[in-house]
Protein backbone atom coordinates (compact mmCIF):
# COMPACT_ATOMS: atom_id res chain seq x y z
CA UNK A 1 0.00 0.00 0.00
CA UNK A 2 1.45 3.35 -1.02
CA UNK A 3 -0.73 6.45 -1.02
CA UNK A 4 0.46 9.96 -1.88
CA UNK A 5 -1.80 11.94 -1.57
CA UNK A 6 5.69 38.84 16.84
CA UNK A 7 4.96 38.43 17.94
CA UNK A 8 2.79 40.09 20.53
CA UNK A 9 1.88 39.93 24.19
CA UNK A 10 -0.86 37.46 25.09
CA UNK A 11 -3.48 40.12 26.05
CA UNK A 12 -3.25 41.72 22.61
CA UNK A 13 -3.23 38.36 20.88
CA UNK A 14 -6.28 37.09 22.71
CA UNK A 15 -8.24 40.13 21.62
CA UNK A 16 -7.93 39.05 17.99
CA UNK A 17 -7.43 35.32 18.37
CA UNK A 18 -10.95 34.40 17.28
CA UNK A 19 -11.36 36.98 14.51
CA UNK A 20 -10.75 34.89 11.42
CA UNK A 21 -10.90 34.79 7.76
CA UNK A 22 -13.07 34.64 4.74
CA UNK A 23 -11.89 32.14 2.17
CA UNK A 24 -13.38 31.14 -1.13
CA UNK A 25 -15.33 27.90 -1.02
CA UNK A 26 -13.39 26.66 -4.03
CA UNK A 27 -10.16 27.15 -2.11
CA UNK A 28 -11.49 25.04 0.75
CA UNK A 29 -13.21 22.39 -1.33
CA UNK A 30 -10.15 21.72 -3.43
CA UNK A 31 -8.08 20.94 -0.37
CA UNK A 32 -10.64 19.01 1.67
CA UNK A 33 -9.35 20.65 4.85
CA UNK A 34 -12.75 21.51 6.31
CA UNK A 35 -16.04 19.75 6.98
CA UNK A 36 -19.53 20.82 8.01
CA UNK A 37 -21.11 19.19 11.07
CA UNK A 38 -24.79 18.50 10.46
CA UNK A 39 -27.35 18.95 13.26
CA UNK A 40 -28.20 15.24 13.09
CA UNK A 41 -24.58 14.10 13.40
CA UNK A 42 -23.83 11.98 16.45
CA UNK A 43 -20.46 12.04 18.21
CA UNK A 44 -19.36 9.00 16.20
CA UNK A 45 -20.12 10.87 12.97
CA UNK A 46 -18.18 13.93 14.13
CA UNK A 47 -15.19 11.83 15.17
CA UNK A 48 -15.21 10.10 11.78
CA UNK A 49 -15.28 13.44 9.98
CA UNK A 50 -12.39 14.70 12.11
CA UNK A 51 -10.40 11.54 11.33
CA UNK A 52 -10.79 11.93 7.58
CA UNK A 53 -9.88 15.62 7.35
CA UNK A 54 -6.52 16.22 5.69
CA UNK A 55 -4.22 19.21 5.16
CA UNK A 56 -4.17 21.24 1.97
CA UNK A 57 -1.04 20.81 -0.16
CA UNK A 58 0.36 24.10 1.18
CA UNK A 59 -0.30 22.99 4.76
CA UNK A 60 1.36 19.62 4.18
CA UNK A 61 4.43 21.23 2.60
CA UNK A 62 4.65 23.60 5.56
CA UNK A 63 4.34 20.78 8.13
CA UNK A 64 7.12 18.81 6.47
CA UNK A 65 9.52 21.75 6.91
CA UNK A 66 9.68 21.05 10.67
CA UNK A 67 12.21 23.87 11.25
CA UNK A 68 11.78 27.47 10.06
CA UNK A 69 13.79 30.55 11.03
CA UNK A 70 12.80 34.15 11.72
CA UNK A 71 15.09 37.08 10.95
CA UNK A 72 14.02 40.10 13.02
CA UNK A 73 15.97 43.01 11.59
CA UNK A 74 15.41 46.75 11.22
CA UNK A 75 15.84 50.07 13.06
CA UNK A 76 15.29 48.27 16.38
CA UNK A 77 18.56 46.45 15.73
CA UNK A 78 20.34 49.82 15.98
CA UNK A 79 18.22 51.64 18.60
CA UNK A 80 18.07 48.77 21.10
CA UNK A 81 14.26 48.71 21.09
CA UNK A 82 11.93 45.77 20.70
CA UNK A 83 9.01 47.83 19.42
CA UNK A 84 9.96 50.99 17.53
CA UNK A 85 7.94 54.19 17.66
CA UNK A 86 7.85 54.87 13.93
CA UNK A 87 9.69 58.14 14.48
CA UNK A 88 13.15 56.67 13.98
CA UNK A 89 15.39 58.48 11.52
CA UNK A 90 16.07 56.13 8.56
CA UNK A 91 19.72 57.13 8.92
CA UNK A 92 20.04 54.85 11.97
CA UNK A 93 19.82 51.86 9.62
CA UNK A 94 23.33 51.12 8.31
CA UNK A 95 24.38 47.43 8.46
CA UNK A 96 27.71 48.02 6.72
CA UNK A 97 28.68 44.33 6.47
CA UNK A 98 25.25 42.90 5.70
CA UNK A 99 25.56 39.43 4.22
CA UNK A 100 22.21 37.73 3.63
CA UNK A 101 24.02 34.70 2.27
CA UNK A 102 25.62 34.25 5.70
CA UNK A 103 22.18 34.41 7.33
CA UNK A 104 20.64 31.82 5.04
CA UNK A 105 23.72 29.60 5.02
CA UNK A 106 23.77 29.62 8.82
CA UNK A 107 20.08 28.64 8.91
CA UNK A 108 20.45 25.88 6.34
CA UNK A 109 23.51 24.39 8.00
CA UNK A 110 21.53 24.24 11.24
CA UNK A 111 18.80 22.22 9.52
CA UNK A 112 16.24 24.91 8.72
CA UNK A 113 14.17 24.51 5.57
CA UNK A 114 12.70 28.01 5.36
CA UNK A 115 13.34 31.55 6.63
CA UNK A 116 11.02 34.49 7.26
CA UNK A 117 12.23 38.10 7.13
CA UNK A 118 10.61 41.00 8.97
CA UNK A 119 10.14 43.10 5.85
CA UNK A 120 8.31 45.68 7.99
CA UNK A 121 7.91 45.68 11.77
CA UNK A 122 5.59 47.83 13.89
CA UNK A 123 7.76 50.92 13.34
CA UNK A 124 6.70 50.92 9.68
CA UNK A 125 10.26 50.94 8.34
CA UNK A 126 10.44 48.92 5.11
CA UNK A 127 13.50 46.81 4.32
CA UNK A 128 12.85 47.23 0.60
CA UNK A 129 12.70 50.45 -1.47
CA UNK A 130 8.92 50.67 -1.45
CA UNK A 131 6.96 53.25 -3.39
CA UNK A 132 4.41 53.49 -0.58
CA UNK A 133 6.43 55.42 2.01
CA UNK A 134 9.65 57.33 2.52
CA UNK A 135 10.25 55.39 5.74
CA UNK A 136 12.44 52.75 4.16
CA UNK A 137 15.93 51.66 3.21
CA UNK A 138 15.93 54.06 0.26
CA UNK A 139 16.45 56.92 2.72
CA UNK A 140 19.11 55.15 4.78
CA UNK A 141 22.90 55.46 4.37
CA UNK A 142 23.16 51.72 3.73
CA UNK A 143 24.40 51.31 0.16
CA UNK A 144 23.65 55.02 -0.34
CA UNK A 145 19.95 54.27 -0.31
CA UNK A 146 20.24 51.77 -3.14
CA UNK A 147 20.00 48.62 -1.02
CA UNK A 148 17.18 46.09 -0.74
CA UNK A 149 17.33 43.63 2.17
CA UNK A 150 14.31 41.68 0.92
CA UNK A 151 15.96 41.14 -2.44
CA UNK A 152 19.22 39.99 -0.90
CA UNK A 153 17.53 37.46 1.39
CA UNK A 154 15.27 36.22 -1.41
CA UNK A 155 18.27 35.68 -3.68
CA UNK A 156 20.21 33.91 -0.94
CA UNK A 157 17.27 31.57 -0.38
CA UNK A 158 17.21 30.70 -4.08
CA UNK A 159 20.95 30.05 -4.04
CA UNK A 160 20.76 27.75 -1.02
CA UNK A 161 17.48 26.16 -2.12
CA UNK A 162 15.59 27.08 1.00
CA UNK A 163 12.07 28.49 1.41
CA UNK A 164 11.55 32.25 1.70
CA UNK A 165 8.79 33.98 3.64
CA UNK A 166 7.94 37.53 4.65
CA UNK A 167 6.59 39.10 7.82
CA UNK A 168 4.68 42.32 7.19
CA UNK A 169 3.36 44.02 10.31
CA UNK A 170 -0.25 45.15 9.99
CA UNK A 171 0.44 47.65 12.78
CA UNK A 172 2.33 50.62 11.37
CA UNK A 173 3.36 53.32 13.86
CA UNK A 174 4.76 55.54 11.12
CA UNK A 175 1.98 55.72 8.55
CA UNK A 176 -0.35 58.74 8.78
CA UNK A 177 -3.05 56.54 7.22
CA UNK A 178 -3.08 54.06 10.10
CA UNK A 179 -6.47 54.12 11.80
CA UNK A 180 -8.36 54.91 8.57
CA UNK A 181 -9.97 52.84 5.84
CA UNK A 182 -7.30 54.04 3.41
CA UNK A 183 -4.62 52.18 5.34
CA UNK A 184 -5.94 48.79 4.20
CA UNK A 185 -5.24 49.79 0.60
CA UNK A 186 -1.82 51.13 1.58
CA UNK A 187 -1.04 47.79 3.19
CA UNK A 188 -2.32 45.90 0.15
CA UNK A 189 0.03 47.95 -2.01
CA UNK A 190 2.96 46.95 0.20
CA UNK A 191 1.90 43.32 0.01
CA UNK A 192 1.63 43.54 -3.77
CA UNK A 193 5.19 44.85 -4.05
CA UNK A 194 6.52 42.03 -1.89
CA UNK A 195 4.52 39.34 -3.64
CA UNK A 196 5.40 40.39 -7.19
CA UNK A 197 9.02 41.57 -7.11
CA UNK A 198 10.94 38.77 -5.39
CA UNK A 199 9.91 35.51 -6.97
CA UNK A 200 8.25 32.74 -5.04
CA UNK A 201 7.07 33.56 -1.53
CA UNK A 202 6.49 30.45 0.58
CA UNK A 203 4.90 32.01 3.67
CA UNK A 204 3.29 35.29 4.63
CA UNK A 205 3.32 35.87 8.37
CA UNK A 206 0.97 38.29 10.11
CA UNK A 207 0.53 39.02 13.79
CA UNK A 208 -2.43 40.77 15.32
CA UNK A 209 -0.70 43.64 17.13
CA UNK A 210 -3.02 46.62 16.87
CA UNK A 211 -2.50 50.10 18.32
CA UNK A 212 -4.06 53.53 17.84
CA UNK A 213 -3.35 55.58 14.75
CA UNK A 214 -2.63 59.33 14.62
CA UNK A 215 -6.40 59.90 14.67
CA UNK A 216 -6.71 58.07 17.98
CA UNK A 217 -8.51 55.12 16.41
CA UNK A 218 -7.39 51.52 16.16
CA UNK A 219 -7.10 50.16 12.66
CA UNK A 220 -9.75 47.69 11.54
CA UNK A 221 -7.63 45.27 9.54
CA UNK A 222 -9.10 44.00 6.29
CA UNK A 223 -7.50 40.58 6.59
CA UNK A 224 -9.97 39.07 4.12
CA UNK A 225 -8.85 41.43 1.37
CA UNK A 226 -5.22 40.69 2.11
CA UNK A 227 -5.77 36.92 2.14
CA UNK A 228 -7.45 37.04 -1.26
CA UNK A 229 -4.56 39.10 -2.62
CA UNK A 230 -2.03 36.56 -1.36
CA UNK A 231 -4.03 33.68 -2.84
CA UNK A 232 -4.08 35.49 -6.18
CA UNK A 233 -0.41 36.51 -6.32
CA UNK A 234 1.26 33.65 -4.40
CA UNK A 235 -1.26 30.77 -4.31
CA UNK A 236 1.19 28.26 -2.82
CA UNK A 237 2.15 30.48 0.14
CA UNK A 238 0.94 29.53 3.59
CA UNK A 239 -0.62 32.35 5.60
CA UNK A 240 0.29 32.41 9.28
CA UNK A 241 -0.47 33.03 12.14
CA UNK A 242 -3.25 35.57 11.78
CA UNK A 243 -4.29 33.55 8.79
CA UNK A 244 -6.28 30.56 7.57
CA UNK A 245 -3.44 28.05 7.11
CA UNK A 246 -1.44 28.04 10.34
CA UNK A 247 -2.27 29.03 13.92
CA UNK A 248 -0.18 30.18 16.85
CA UNK A 249 0.43 27.46 19.42
CA UNK A 250 -0.36 29.99 22.16
CA UNK A 251 2.99 30.73 23.80
CA UNK A 252 6.32 32.27 22.81
CA UNK A 253 8.40 29.77 24.79
CA UNK A 254 8.98 27.23 22.05
CA UNK A 255 6.98 24.65 23.98
CA UNK A 256 3.85 23.10 22.48
CA UNK A 257 1.09 21.09 24.09
CA UNK A 258 1.23 17.38 24.88
CA UNK A 259 -2.05 16.76 23.07
CA UNK A 260 -1.87 18.62 19.76
CA UNK A 261 -4.70 18.07 17.31
CA UNK A 262 -4.37 19.67 13.88
CA UNK A 263 -8.15 19.42 13.44
CA UNK A 264 -9.99 22.02 15.50
CA UNK A 265 -13.57 23.33 15.76
CA UNK A 266 -14.77 26.01 13.36
CA UNK A 267 -17.93 27.85 14.34
CA UNK A 268 -19.35 29.41 11.23
CA UNK A 269 -18.72 27.45 8.09
CA UNK A 270 -21.70 28.22 5.87
CA UNK A 271 -22.97 25.02 4.21
CA UNK A 272 -25.24 26.91 1.81
CA UNK A 273 -22.34 28.97 0.50
CA UNK A 274 -20.12 25.91 0.20
CA UNK A 275 -22.60 23.81 -1.75
CA UNK A 276 -24.31 26.60 -3.67
CA UNK A 277 -21.52 28.39 -5.48
CA UNK A 278 -17.86 27.53 -5.71
CA UNK A 279 -17.00 31.23 -5.96
CA UNK A 280 -19.05 32.18 -2.91
CA UNK A 281 -16.96 33.34 0.01
CA UNK A 282 -17.14 31.23 3.14
CA UNK A 283 -16.22 32.53 6.56
CA UNK A 284 -14.83 30.42 9.35
CA UNK A 285 -13.24 31.02 12.69
CA UNK A 286 -11.82 28.74 15.37
CA UNK A 287 -14.13 28.13 18.27
CA UNK A 288 -13.31 29.53 21.70
CA UNK A 289 -9.93 29.92 23.37
CA UNK A 290 -7.22 28.36 21.19
CA UNK A 291 -4.68 28.23 24.04
CA UNK A 292 -6.07 25.34 26.10
CA UNK A 293 -4.22 22.12 26.86
CA UNK A 294 -6.37 20.24 24.35
CA UNK A 295 -8.27 22.19 21.72
CA UNK A 296 -9.26 19.34 19.42
CA UNK A 297 -10.26 16.40 21.64
CA UNK A 298 -13.64 14.68 21.48
CA UNK A 299 -15.15 16.90 24.15
CA UNK A 300 -14.00 19.98 22.19
CA UNK A 301 -15.34 18.92 18.79
CA UNK A 302 -18.61 17.31 19.86
CA UNK A 303 -20.56 20.60 19.75
CA UNK A 304 -18.72 22.14 16.80
CA UNK A 305 -20.60 23.36 13.74
CA UNK A 306 -17.63 22.61 11.55
CA UNK A 307 -14.06 21.33 11.66
CA UNK A 308 -10.94 22.74 9.99
CA UNK A 309 -7.42 21.41 9.53
CA UNK A 310 -5.49 24.17 11.30
CA UNK A 311 -2.02 23.13 12.51
CA UNK A 312 0.12 24.85 15.15
CA UNK A 313 3.33 26.82 14.81
CA UNK A 314 5.56 27.14 17.88
CA UNK A 315 7.70 30.26 17.97
CA UNK A 316 10.57 31.42 20.18
CA UNK A 317 13.71 33.54 19.91
CA UNK A 318 17.20 32.18 20.38
CA UNK A 319 17.78 35.28 22.57
CA UNK A 320 15.68 36.90 25.30
CA UNK A 321 14.61 39.58 22.79
CA UNK A 322 13.37 39.32 19.22
CA UNK A 323 15.87 41.88 17.91
CA UNK A 324 19.62 41.79 18.39
CA UNK A 325 21.00 43.43 21.54
CA UNK A 326 24.75 43.14 22.20
CA UNK A 327 24.18 42.82 25.95
CA UNK A 328 22.37 39.52 25.25
CA UNK A 329 25.33 37.83 23.56
CA UNK A 330 25.91 35.74 26.67
CA UNK A 331 22.20 34.91 26.98
CA UNK A 332 21.82 32.95 23.75
CA UNK A 333 19.93 29.71 24.35
CA UNK A 334 22.28 26.78 24.85
CA UNK A 335 22.33 23.79 22.47
CA UNK A 336 20.75 21.71 25.22
CA UNK A 337 17.93 24.24 25.66
CA UNK A 338 17.33 24.33 21.92
CA UNK A 339 17.21 20.53 21.89
CA UNK A 340 14.61 20.54 24.64
CA UNK A 341 12.59 23.06 22.62
CA UNK A 342 12.91 20.82 19.56
CA UNK A 343 11.45 17.85 21.39
CA UNK A 344 8.61 20.04 22.67
CA UNK A 345 7.72 21.65 19.35
CA UNK A 346 8.64 19.52 16.33
CA UNK A 347 8.25 16.52 18.63
CA UNK A 348 4.71 17.59 19.48
CA UNK A 349 3.13 17.83 16.03
CA UNK A 350 4.19 21.43 15.42
CA UNK A 351 6.61 23.43 13.28
CA UNK A 352 9.30 25.32 15.19
CA UNK A 353 9.86 28.95 14.17
CA UNK A 354 13.14 29.99 15.79
CA UNK A 355 14.16 33.65 15.65
CA UNK A 356 17.83 34.31 14.85
CA UNK A 357 18.28 38.11 14.74
CA UNK A 358 21.17 39.60 12.72
CA UNK A 359 23.40 42.13 14.50
CA UNK A 360 24.23 45.78 13.76
CA UNK A 361 26.85 44.79 11.21
CA UNK A 362 24.23 42.79 9.33
CA UNK A 363 25.56 39.38 10.34
CA UNK A 364 24.38 36.47 12.46
CA UNK A 365 26.44 36.79 15.63
CA UNK A 366 29.07 34.16 16.41
CA UNK A 367 27.35 33.38 19.75
CA UNK A 368 24.19 32.34 17.91
CA UNK A 369 26.10 30.38 15.29
CA UNK A 370 28.01 28.39 17.89
CA UNK A 371 24.83 27.38 19.70
CA UNK A 372 23.08 26.47 16.44
CA UNK A 373 25.98 24.33 15.26
CA UNK A 374 26.19 22.39 18.52
CA UNK A 375 22.41 21.94 18.57
CA UNK A 376 22.53 20.48 15.07
CA UNK A 377 25.32 18.15 16.16
CA UNK A 378 23.22 16.88 19.08
CA UNK A 379 20.28 16.17 16.78
CA UNK A 380 22.47 14.44 14.22
CA UNK A 381 24.13 12.26 16.82
CA UNK A 382 20.78 11.24 18.28
CA UNK A 383 18.92 10.51 15.07
CA UNK A 384 21.74 9.09 12.94
CA UNK A 385 20.73 5.47 13.58
CA UNK A 386 17.25 4.03 14.05
CA UNK A 387 17.93 1.16 16.43
CA UNK A 388 14.69 -0.49 15.32
CA UNK A 389 15.94 -0.77 11.73
CA UNK A 390 15.96 -4.34 10.54
CA UNK A 391 13.60 -5.57 13.25
CA UNK A 392 10.97 -8.15 12.41
CA UNK A 393 7.51 -6.59 12.71
CA UNK A 394 4.30 -8.38 13.59
CA UNK A 395 0.71 -7.33 14.19
CA UNK A 396 -2.35 -9.56 14.23
CA UNK A 397 -4.63 -6.98 12.62
CA UNK A 398 -2.15 -4.90 10.62
CA UNK A 399 -1.40 -4.36 6.96
CA UNK A 400 1.82 -3.20 5.28
CA UNK A 401 3.93 -3.78 8.39
CA UNK A 402 7.26 -3.01 6.70
CA UNK A 403 6.17 0.57 5.99
CA UNK A 404 6.92 1.74 9.52
CA UNK A 405 10.65 1.09 9.03
CA UNK A 406 11.15 1.85 5.32
CA UNK A 407 12.13 5.54 5.67
CA UNK A 408 9.34 6.53 3.27
CA UNK A 409 6.81 8.87 4.83
CA UNK A 410 4.27 8.22 2.09
CA UNK A 411 3.97 4.52 2.89
CA UNK A 412 2.18 3.49 6.06
CA UNK A 413 0.94 0.70 8.29
CA UNK A 414 -2.81 0.55 8.74
CA UNK A 415 -5.18 -1.78 10.60
CA UNK A 416 -7.60 -4.19 8.99
CA UNK A 417 -11.34 -3.69 8.78
CA UNK A 418 -12.42 -0.85 11.07
CA UNK A 419 -10.01 -1.61 13.91
CA UNK A 420 -9.01 1.46 15.90
CA UNK A 421 -6.48 -0.30 18.14
CA UNK A 422 -3.47 -2.46 17.47
CA UNK A 423 -0.37 -3.96 19.02
CA UNK A 424 2.68 -3.77 16.76
CA UNK A 425 5.60 -5.88 18.00
CA UNK A 426 9.21 -5.30 17.00
CA UNK A 427 11.78 -8.07 17.48
CA UNK A 428 15.20 -6.44 17.26
CA UNK A 429 18.19 -8.22 15.78
CA UNK A 430 20.03 -7.89 19.10
CA UNK A 431 19.52 -6.11 22.43
CA UNK A 432 19.71 -2.32 22.07
CA UNK A 433 19.75 0.58 24.54
CA UNK A 434 17.54 3.54 23.67
CA UNK A 435 15.77 6.49 25.30
CA UNK A 436 13.89 8.25 22.47
CA UNK A 437 10.76 7.15 20.60
CA UNK A 438 9.82 8.62 17.20
CA UNK A 439 6.37 8.15 15.70
CA UNK A 440 4.72 9.61 12.62
CA UNK A 441 1.20 9.37 11.28
CA UNK A 442 0.56 9.82 7.59
CA UNK A 443 -1.42 13.06 7.87
CA UNK A 444 -2.27 13.00 4.17
CA UNK A 445 -4.74 10.31 5.31
CA UNK A 446 -5.67 12.12 8.54
CA UNK A 447 -4.68 12.49 12.19
CA UNK A 448 -6.25 9.70 14.18
CA UNK A 449 -4.30 8.29 17.15
CA UNK A 450 -5.65 9.36 20.55
CA UNK A 451 -3.59 7.22 22.94
CA UNK A 452 -0.53 4.98 22.67
CA UNK A 453 2.00 3.17 24.87
CA UNK A 454 5.51 1.88 24.18
CA UNK A 455 6.42 -1.27 26.12
CA UNK A 456 9.64 -3.26 26.31
CA UNK A 457 10.29 -6.87 27.24
CA UNK A 458 12.26 -7.27 30.48
CA UNK A 459 12.40 -9.97 33.14
CA UNK A 460 9.86 -12.06 31.22
CA UNK A 461 7.23 -9.35 31.25
CA UNK A 462 6.14 -6.24 29.36
CA UNK A 463 7.00 -2.96 31.03
CA UNK A 464 6.01 0.56 30.04
CA UNK A 465 8.78 2.78 28.65
CA UNK A 466 6.64 5.79 27.73
CA UNK A 467 3.14 6.78 26.65
CA UNK A 468 1.36 9.61 24.89
CA UNK A 469 -1.86 10.86 23.37
CA UNK A 470 -1.69 12.45 19.91
CA UNK A 471 0.97 11.73 17.29
CA UNK A 472 0.22 13.78 14.18
CA UNK A 473 3.03 14.52 11.73
CA UNK A 474 5.74 13.76 14.29
CA UNK A 475 5.90 12.74 17.94
CA UNK A 476 9.14 12.47 19.91
CA UNK A 477 9.23 11.17 23.48
CA UNK A 478 12.23 10.84 25.80
CA UNK A 479 12.34 8.40 28.71
CA UNK A 480 14.89 6.70 31.01
CA UNK A 481 17.08 4.45 28.89
CA UNK A 482 16.08 0.80 28.56
CA UNK A 483 17.87 -2.19 27.05
CA UNK A 484 15.93 -4.93 25.31
CA UNK A 485 15.59 -6.89 22.11
CA UNK A 486 11.81 -6.62 21.90
CA UNK A 487 9.34 -3.73 22.08
CA UNK A 488 5.72 -3.21 21.21
CA UNK A 489 3.67 -0.17 20.28
CA UNK A 490 0.17 -0.38 21.68
CA UNK A 491 -2.26 1.92 19.94
CA UNK A 492 -4.99 1.95 22.52
CA UNK A 493 -7.36 4.43 20.93
CA UNK A 494 -7.79 6.07 17.54
CA UNK A 495 -10.55 7.96 15.73
CA UNK A 496 -10.29 5.64 12.72
CA UNK A 497 -7.81 3.06 11.44
CA UNK A 498 -4.40 4.35 12.60
CA UNK A 499 -2.02 5.07 9.71
CA UNK A 500 1.57 4.93 11.00
CA UNK A 501 4.33 6.04 8.62
CA UNK A 502 7.35 5.78 10.88
CA UNK A 503 8.59 4.12 14.05
CA UNK A 504 12.02 4.82 15.50
CA UNK A 505 14.11 4.06 18.57
CA UNK A 506 17.13 6.26 19.29
CA UNK A 507 19.79 6.84 21.92
CA UNK A 508 20.74 10.35 22.98
CA UNK A 509 24.52 11.01 23.14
Amino acid sequence: MKLKSYILPVPIFLSILCSFSILKAQDLKEKNNYVIIKPADKLADIVYKAATLTPSPRQLRWQELELTAFFHFGPNTFTGNEWGTGKEDPKVFNPVELDARQWVRTAKEAGFKQVILTAKHHDGFCLWPTKTTEHSVKNSPWKNGKGDVVKEVAEACKEYKIGFGIYLSPWDRNSALYGTDAYNGFFADQLTELLTQYGRIDEVWFDGANGEGPNGKKQVYDFDRWYQLIRKLQPTATIAIMGPDVRWVGTETGYGRDTEWSVVPANNLDPAAITGNSQQEVSFKPQGDMRGNDIGGRDKIKNAKGLVWYPAETDVSIRPGWFFHAEENDKVKSPEKLLDIYYNSVGKNSVLLLNIPPDKDGLINKSDIKSLQEWKKLRDETFATNLAKGASVSCANGLNLKAVLDDDYQTYFITKNKDTSAIITFKLKSPETFDVLLLQENISVGQRVEKFVLEYWNDNQWKEATAGTTIGYKRLLRFPAVTTDQVRLKIESARLNPAISAFGLYKQP
